[in-house]
């Protein structure tokens, strides 16, 4: 073995090994200085605002919005970018059109989230799209407060979609190319061998790049401080979770973990440091389970024996 190669693999080791020292040493301190704020009035109470203290109260209605925004933007970003990397895959090939578009979505990742975030700001401010927060009156002009987990919800679609249409993108291309002839050799139409073999085979950079765009959503502090609102109180109805009331919570402001970590920290108003590592620890952990349970299913689907070739998937 030569001396290069040999220095190679020990760069890559070196590498590796000081990345997982440098995570490990964040979740540490995360963990030592978060742990005392964890308790059950922590995670089900509201955070509350105290004159002197600056806040009190617990996580529950920022780790709701959380779960509500991530919600939202996954749903919104997952099928547009399922349809855009099938296209630069299966599609697209090396035109200058194509190009022109892949161009335009690496544009888009390196974007800054605070540009989007005042980019929804503006956009959704203009009273035709008051349907989506509310309608502000008793001004010179109407306009809309622009400012709801739907405009949010919309903002952090945009900026999480290049990431997982390139994750996609990369899955979709790793498909060996003997399941699509195959598939062709049993006189399969392109649509359909991409909806049934294809697709099903990439599932797993799909649950990946899905959990990336998670991820991305769920530790933005821009689009949530400008769309969704600079407050940690939460302005819809109170019972949120009944059906009736589902529309008018989508269209009022609220919070996420995010939001309750920057107003909570030194840098924000409220002055309470153990609390916003409390709420950091939270938001790691859930990010963690979220990882660990694709890498599960991927565990799973590995050693899960194969019911039936690709041929037959694309005959059925």
């Amino acid at each position: 073995m030569s001396r290069k190669i040999v220095a190679g693999k020990m760069f890559c080791w070196l590498s590796g090994v000081l990345t997982i020292a440098i995570c490990l040493g964040i979740l540490i301190y995360v963990a030592v200085r978060g742990a005392p704020a964890l308790s059950w009035d922590f995670i089900s109470q509201p955070p509350k605002m105290v004159l002197l203290k600056g806040l009190s109260g617990g996580i529950l209605s920022p780790l709701v919005g959380t779960a509500m925004l991530t919600t939202m933007s996954i749903m919104l970003a997952l099928p547009l970018a399922l349809a855009m990397a099938v296209y630069y895959a299966e599609y697209a090939g090396d035109n200058w059109g194509a190009k022109l578009l892949r161009l335009g979505n690496d544009v888009l990742a390196g974007v800054p989230t605070i540009v989007i975030a005042l980019f929804g700001l503006i956009i959704f401010s203009y009273p035709e799209l008051s349907f989506l927060s509310i309608k502000v009156t008793g001004t010179a002009s109407e306009r809309a407060f622009g400012r709801s987990f739907l405009v949010a919800a919309i903002t952090m679609a945009v900026m999480v979609l290049p990431y997982i249409t390139k994750s996609v993108e990369e899955a979709i291309a790793a498909v060996p190319s003997t399941y699509r002839e195959a598939a062709y050799g049993l006189g399969v139409s392109k649509w359909r061998t991409i909806r049934k073999v294809v697709l099903p085979a990439a599932w797993r950079g799909i649950a990946s790049g899905t959990v990336l765009g998670v991820g991305r959503v769920a530790s933005d502090v821009a689009i949530v401080w400008f769309c969704l609102g600079a407050t940690l109180t939460y302005s819809g109805p109170e019972k949120w979770w009944l059906p009736q009331n589902w529309l008018d919570t989508l269209r009022s402001a609220g919070s996420t973990l995010s939001s309750y970590i920057y107003y909570a920290s030194p840098v924000g108003s409220g002055r309470n440091t153990e609390k916003a590592y409390g709420a950091a620890l939270v938001l790691i952990v859930i990010i963690l389970l979220f990882n660990a349970v694709v890498i599960y299913i991927n565990h799973l689907a590995m050693f899960k024996p194969k019911a039936s070739s690709p041929q037959q998937k694309a005959a059925k």
